[in-house]
């Protein structure tokens, strides 16, 4: 007779490892998606005769729906059904994906990618909620660093897949790859994964998504747009005055009403408040540095797209081992997350340091800082998913992996624009290729390289103390709430 799953149970879902497998499966088709379309900029460029701009929309029209609806995707999930809407992302990923490649015009590829956010944002809620349903609190931190390390091969194989795949067929094939994936997905979500929701049935929240969605959109928006259009430009500040604004009436509207989608009760909690710092900001400097990393590879030592791709994987190929063979989570559990966090954010941070003192001289620097990071964030990027879940009851699962997952795209989002930011600070020209090609001699050429490693040298640095930041914070925050908490057991 099959159990009933959930982190209450004494027992999780007879088929939990299975139906594992599928979320991951789901998962891996957003994260691939993600990496992919950057391989595919010039050939979208050359065959659509995109601009610019056209580009930035076709990659951001993604992001900016994914990350305003995280929020209501996982309250949606908690309230009709976790199930329901993973099959419901699936299916609109899978439609999503099969528009775009069959787009003929830059406007249907970018409302084909809006789409797919839809179908994104409700995979990414979905796939984490179920994972803490379905499994005991003891196998929670196994099976999440799973969950995280699948994260972690998207990354790496995205632009890896992208490359064979525009190397033998046309634009849309990355899309049209997805299809299959998803289907299969979609069938074993149906078949495998057992239905959970929030048992109270709360009344929706309606205001609170709609005042979410626009909130968060509009700060992504601002932050994506600040290097291209500068900080202080009218459009950026609007943009920004904007979303503090309403996100401003979102946290009024959650105080007041009686069915928050988004209980800032949560925030009170030491565990929960030391893990979104961390997140916010081992997001910010991982991915700040790892898209200046792309640019050095390129840039400064001299590798194509493809190579630059395959040199970044040790960093995702260490975060897999370890969690795969639950390495990350036997450390954590005897070390306790604080201290596991502290750990992980310390070697992701020392992993920094090293690129940026290393890397000039050439791969091997580079090299040893990849291990490091992707050893640091096998380590503590499950246990703060973890603490954030284990942070908020059980039927509000879906709201907790939106906070997890619109706090990643924020930190992201900031990483990279802010990092970039101190980059160009630190070098005169507009990018690398511009200053080479301005250059009239061979001197002049190896200073203009030499700024630009330079600047990148900075720019990861920064990062560095960002993750280090964050670890210490989210490490005291934890750490104090656990002894508060044996504070109470005690006296009992």
């Amino acid at each position: 007779m099959p159990t009933s799953p959930g982190p209450q149970g004494l027992q999780g879902h007879p088929q939990r490892w299975i139906v594992l497998g599928v979320i991951c499966l789901a998962q891996l088709t957003v994260l691939l998606d993600n990496t992919v379309l950057n391989v595919a900029i010039p050939s979208l460029t050359r065959e659509l005769d995109a601009s610019t701009a056209d580009i930035q929309w076709m990659i951001n029209a993604y992001s900016l729906v994914q990350s305003g609806l995280l929020l209501t995707a996982g309250s949606a999930a908690d309230r009709y059904g976790r199930k329901k809407m993973l099959i419901a992302g699936l299916a609109l990923f899978g439609t999503g994906s099969l528009i775009a490649g069959l787009a003929d015009s830059t406007g249907q590829l970018i409302a084909a990618r809006a789409g797919m956010g839809v179908g994104g944002a409700l995979l990414i809620t979905t796939t984490l909620a179920v994972v803490m349903q379905i499994f005991t609190p003891e196998e929670q931190p196994k099976a999440i660093g799973i969950w995280a390390a699948v994260n972690a091969l998207g990354f790496a194989t995205g632009p890896l897949l992208g490359g064979f795949m525009l190397n033998h067929f046309w634009w849309g094939a990355i899309f049209l790859i997805n299809i299959p994936v998803a289907a299969l997905a979609l069938v074993a979500a149906v078949v495998l994964v057992p239905e959970s929701k929030n048992p109270r049935g709360d009344r929706p929240d309606l205001l609170g998504a709609l005042l979410s969605t626009v909130g968060m959109a509009a700060l992504v928006y601002a932050i994506i747009s600040g290097p291209a259009h500068g900080w202080t430009s009218g459009q950026v500040l609007l943009t920004g005055a904007v979303a503090v604004l309403v996100l401003a009436a979102f946290a009024y509207w959650e105080n007041c009403v009686p069915y928050p989608m988004l209980d800032l009760d949560f925030f009170r909690d030491r565990r929960f408040t030391g893990a979104v710092t961390g997140v916010v900001l081992i997001t910010f400097g991982m991915a700040g540095s790892l898209f200046l990393l792309t640019q050095h590879l390129q840039f400064v030592l001299g590798y194509g797209p493809l190579e630059a791709g395959v040199r970044t994987a040790p960093l995702a190929l260490a975060i897999v081992a370890l969690n795969f063979s639950g390495l990350a989570a036997k450390w954590t559990a005897r070390l306790g997350a604080p201290r596991a966090i502290g750990l992980g954010m310390v070697l992701m941070s020392a992993g920094l340091v090293s690129i940026a003192s290393l890397a000039t001289g050439g791969y091997a620097g580079t090299l040893v800082g990849l291990v490091l990071i992707g050893a640091g964030a096998a380590i503590a990027n499950p246990a703060m998913a973890h603490a954030i879940m284990s942070a908020i009851p059980p039927e509000k699962a879906g709201v907790g992996a939106g906070v997890n997952g619109t706090l990643g795209e924020f930190g992201n989002g900031l990483g990279v624009a802010v990092l970039g930011a101190v980059l160009s600070s630190r070098f005169a020209a507009v990018s690398l290729p511009v200053g080479l090609a301005a250059a009239s001699s061979a001197e002049e050429r190896r200073r203009v390289t030499d700024s630009f490693a330079a600047g990148l040298e900075v720019s990861q640095l920064v990062g560095a103390v960002a993750v280090l930041t964050g670890g210490l914070l989210a490490a005291a925050l934890l750490w104090r709430a656990e002894r508060a908490d044996s504070g109470v057991v005690v006296a009992q």
